[in-house]
């Protein structure tokens, strides 16, 4: 099997890879995916993000082929029973295929609005072992019991613990397939590395006894190092200018508060204002239990559709916030200090005005905060990254790396209040005084 890829160039399954890729991709699960975008909201900025989760899903594969080729170049150090064989190999390439099996609509934000609603992780391993799915019996027509194997590797637990972290881990295919495919959707280069020199440049090391004596795959000598720091530099760049986009994250506000306001009217029984909408959801917003076939129904098209209905429904709400997100019609956001005591004073206040103009504040105003750790590592135990350097015993990332060292275990936070646009100029006089001299001053989401 030959693809073309805009991110890989020519990605090619071949032999067992070919028979493993081709019995998933023909399966309704994964063929889903094309109608889930990779980045939710994020084209409302980046016009050029309309990329799918199949397109990613297909790319982390491919990474993963790669990933076992070298792995099958440098495991002549490791004992007999660590190597890697036909089955590992196939069921590498099978969870790296069906990762994001389990994401709803929007990306990440469906999980994050429905009441009570399961990560896509769990959705994931869900669909991988429940014997009704396609890609169940596909799984298992390749090899009995990998249906619950490749399951397990997605939770972090193989025979090679090493490969469960090429899967899910502080770096794994998922990672590095869409820092590079979103960088070039996005047209935003932040995330652009050397995946040539990373790979080759991985290595296996036993890690100090005293963590375990673990064998794990590491990073080889310092020649190694400027493509590992350009990975995480990238990643940190990409959430800071594209993930956590202020534009971006206005509209999910704007989506948070549509979704909300629906779930309350399926609640009160008011149907005639919602029309129809998918089983999925509307057992999410009532708090029920979601079969996995109304759960896998749900897509962002299907969403899409909905919300089109909405901005004609009979509450005056919901049709007027989803004609703003059809529109693009988006929120306004002000950059708050680090200092959680102002971020619920200054919300209280914002809701003020907004309840004072006949606003639901509730749904329409919210402090935002956007998180991330820039470079993740533990301090006991094999987790992590790890770098060996010839005649000295094996390190941790983080202690030879400058620039690693310094962000290791930074938790970032940009805290921002949303709030409606009309509403511009009243919020900041309220809150004008809890802000610092040296903020940012209030900017619109780009166009």
């Amino acid at each position: 099997m030959i693809l073309r890829d805009p991110i890989h160039g020519l990605v090619e399954f071949e032999g067992d890879d070919q028979e493993v890729v081709e019995a998933l991709l023909a399966t309704r699960e994964v063929q889903r995916l094309r109608r889930v975008r990779q980045l939710g909201l994020t084209s409302l900025v980046f016009p050029g993000a309309e990329h799918s989760r199949f397109a990613h899903a297909v790319g982390a594969a491919h990474v993963m082929t790669r990933l076992l080729g070298r792995v099958r170049r440098v495991e002549g150090v490791l004992p007999a029973d660590q190597r890697l064989d036909r089955d590992a190999a196939r069921e590498a390439l099978a969870a790296a295929l069906l990762h994001d099996l389990g994401h709803g609509p929007f990306s990440h934000l469906f999980e994050d609005v429905m009441p009570d609603a399961r990560h896509h992780e769990d959705w994931t391993r869900d669909i991988i072992r429940d014997p009704s799915t396609e890609v169940h019996g596909a799984l298992e027509r390749l090899s009995a019991g990998m249906a619950d194997r490749v399951a397990d590797l997605l939770a972090g637990h193989h025979r090679l613990t090493y490969l469960a972290r090429t899967v899910s881990g502080t770096l794994d295919v998922d990672r590095a397939d869409y820092l590079l495919r979103d960088s070039h959707m996005t047209g935003a280069r932040y995330g652009l590395y050397d995946l040539d020199w990373l790979l080759r440049a991985l290595t296996f090391g036993q890690v100090p006894e005293a963590d375990g004596g673990e064998w794990v795959l590491a990073i080889e000598g310092r020649k190694g190092l400027p493509p590992i720091e350009g990975f995480f530099l990238g990643r940190h760049f990409m959430y800071e200018q594209v993930y956590h986009h202020k534009a971006t994250r206005a509209g999910e506000a704007l989506v948070r508060g549509v979704l909300a306001r629906t779930a309350e009217l399926i609640r009160d029984g008011d149907l005639a204002a919602v029309g129809d909408v998918p089983e999925g959801l509307a057992r999410a917003a009532r708090g029920e239990p979601v079969s996995l076939g109304a759960y896998l129904d749900l897509d962002d098209s299907q969403l899409l559709a909905s919300v089109a209905r909405w901005a004609r429904s009979s509450d005056p709400f919901l049709a007027e916030h989803a004609a703003r997100l059809l529109e693009r019609r988006l929120p306004k956001t002000l950059p708050l200090p680090d200092d959680e005591a102002v971020w619920e004073e200054v919300q209280r206040r914002a809701r003020g005005v907004a309840d004072a103009a006949g606003g639901r504040a509730e749904l329409t105003v919210y402090v935002d905060v956007a998180k991330d750790v820039p470079y993740p590592e533990p301090a006991t135990g094999a987790g992590g990254l790890w770098i060996q350097i010839r005649h000295q015993p094996m390190r941790r990332l983080g202690e030879v790396s400058f620039l690693l060292g310094e962000l290791r275990n930074k938790r970032i936070r940009r805290p921002r209040l949303i709030f409606p646009a009309p509403l511009r100029a009243a919020v900041v006089d309220a809150v004008r005084d809890l802000l610092t001299d040296d903020e940012p001053t209030l900017v619109a989401p780009s166009s």
